[in-house]
């Protein structure tokens, strides 16, 4: 059976899917999942909340993955949703999901400084498969963020509620933040996994026939053979060495250059559409911008 899609459009939608009790705030939830009382739901169901969704699961059984690499971990686990993204969980029903989750409308945010700053939160573009494992400190931080959440929006409502809601939403989004810097840090294997897999696709794109079927090498073909989001892969790339994936794409293709113009007699125009560049000039400008020379000046050099 195909699965069915599920298009969640409000707050108070979500709740009613989920048998809980009618929202305090309209725009705003902090869930917890041990009140969820039809989680059958969520099994062949595939979802697209027009919401931004924060998730903090403990006794999580089911397929998550970090990257390439599964892992059996007992921390919390922390994804994020926004809105438009397709996303499904491969859930085991028989057993006890505690955490909770934070659901907020893009109105809730409209026109104050957040709604500007939270497309700077990279780990809304990831994928639901890269999600942050978090140790049992960083979960308590998070959790007493969700709970003054809730504690606000529970009370009565005043001038100063949604001012002081944002500011914890802001607090809690900083301090993921801070903790995905960390784990990249500290799960170096499998960063370096992801590095040396992704020297291999580098080399067979440019050495096989990959470059006259596709063109130049881009992001979006990298990321999707380490199956990892580009968002994911360039916040991984520069945390680890400084560099974004362009900047990694590029640097291949001025190595390959490099070896061709000083090997081979192949003229500036076949090495550029070697590398997949439509034009030589461009090519060019990107080799005198990458090594303060152009191509025909770098070979001369080596006469």
């Amino acid at each position: 059976m195909s699965p069915e899609i599920l298009r969640v459009k409000t707050v108070s939608q979500y709740h009613k899917i989920k048998g809980l009790t009618s929202p305090d705030h309209p725009l705003i939830s902090v869930i917890d999942f041990a009140d969820i009382r039809n989680p059958e739901q969520a099994q062949n169901t595939t979802y697209i909340f027009d919401l931004y969704a924060v998730a903090l699961k403990r006794g999580f059984k089911g397929k998550m993955k970090y990257g390439q690499q599964e892992y059996d971990f007992d921390e919390g686990v922390l994804s994020f949703i926004a809105p438009g993204q397709v996303f499904a969980f491969d859930v085991n029903l028989n057993t006890n999901l505690s955490g909770f989750l934070i659901l907020f409308h893009p109105d809730f945010i409209w026109n104050t400084p957040l709604a500007r700053t939270i497309k700077n939160f990279e780990f809304f573009n990831y994928s639901v498969n890269e999600a942050l494992f978090l140790s049992d400190k960083e979960e308590n931080t998070l959790k007493h963020i969700a709970n003054t959440i809730k504690s606000e929006y529970s009370a009565n409502i005043d001038d100063f509620s949604q001012q002081l809601i944002i500011s914890q939403l802001e607090s809690f989004l900083v301090y993921s933040d801070r903790y995905y810097h960390r784990q990249f840090l500290t799960r170096k294997r499998s960063s370096h996994a992801i590095l040396d897999r992704m020297e291999e696709v580098l080399n067979d794109y440019l050495n096989g026939h990959q470059v006259m079927e596709n063109g130049i090498l881009t992001v979006t073909f990298l990321s999707d053979q380490l199956h990892v989001s580009a968002s994911y892969l360039s916040r991984l790339l520069k945390t680890i060495t400084g560099k974004s994936t362009q900047q990694h794409i590029h640097d291949k293709l001025i190595e390959v250059a490099k070896v061709k113009l000083s090997t081979t007699d192949m003229s500036i125009g076949e090495i550029a559409v070697e590398l997949g560049f439509e034009h030589s000039q461009s090519f060019s400008k990107l080799f005198k911008s990458k090594t303060s020379y152009s191509p025909l000046e770098f070979r001369q050099s080596f006469n």
